[in-house]
């Protein structure tokens, strides 16, 4: 079953497609552009449509998603952890 999927191998988040995600599950994700698969351990509950974190962010990182930054780390974000409008925002203002 994929869990998440991501466009691009460099992209730090991906999206994840199915309900149920609960932390310590051990998740399969796609690669599109690739046609390869990545595997993270979830350390959070994430809800379908939201973002999982695939390597550890500090912050000031850049976020990337889909191969296109989509913002900055506003605070720590681990491997496996949802981020969300918590942890990132965007650089526009």
């Amino acid at each position: 079953m994929i869990h998440f999927v991501l466009h691009d191998a460099k992209d730090t988040v991906a999206v994840v497609v199915v309900e149920g995600v609960k932390a310590g599950m051990e998740l399969k994700g796609w690669i599109m552009d690739e046609d390869k698969f990545v595997n993270v351990q979830a350390k959070q509950d994430i809800p379908i449509g939201h973002k999982v974190a695939l390597a550890n962010l500090n912050t000031g990182d850049t976020v990337f998603k889909y191969g296109v930054d989509i913002g900055r780390v506003v605070a720590p974000i681990k491997a496996g952890e949802h981020a969300h409008v918590h942890n990132v925002k965007t650089k526009r203002w």
